[in-house]
């Protein structure tokens, strides 16, 4: 049996539950942050002004990795990391659909009380 739209874009939604659940914690917000201009970096870089060691900040971004909003890649001894636009422009799209649905939602909600 084929898939609907709506299954699908359930589907979807079901598969960056990970990235959503990433993104959930403090520490993971501000690394995504750090790592926005799009260039690797690395540990060394990503872990300095944080409360947490380096082997802390490893932790946070192997959660990230996992979820696909990280990925990591050696340069001579030292790893780097670089965020993956991709999955987090999949979760701005998840984003601005279900913002978009609650804009119709409080429309109709909002006609309702006006008449």
């Amino acid at each position: 049996m084929p898939k609907t739209r709506s299954s699908a874009a359930m589907a979807e939604l079901e598969g960056s539950a990970s990235v959503f659940a990433a993104l959930g914690d403090t520490t993971r917000l501000r690394l995504v942050r750090r790592l926005c201009d799009d260039a690797p970096t690395s540990i060394t870089e990503l872990s300095t002004g944080f409360p947490i060691t380096r082997q802390g900040v490893t932790k946070h971004l192997r959660v990230m990795e996992r979820a696909g909003l990280v990925r990591s890649a050696q340069q001579g001894r030292e790893t780097v990391w670089q965020l993956e636009q991709k999955r987090i422009a999949e979760a701005r799209r998840h984003l601005e659909a279900i913002s978009a649905r609650w804009d119709t939602s409080l429309g109709r909600l909002k006609g309702f009380v006006e008449r």
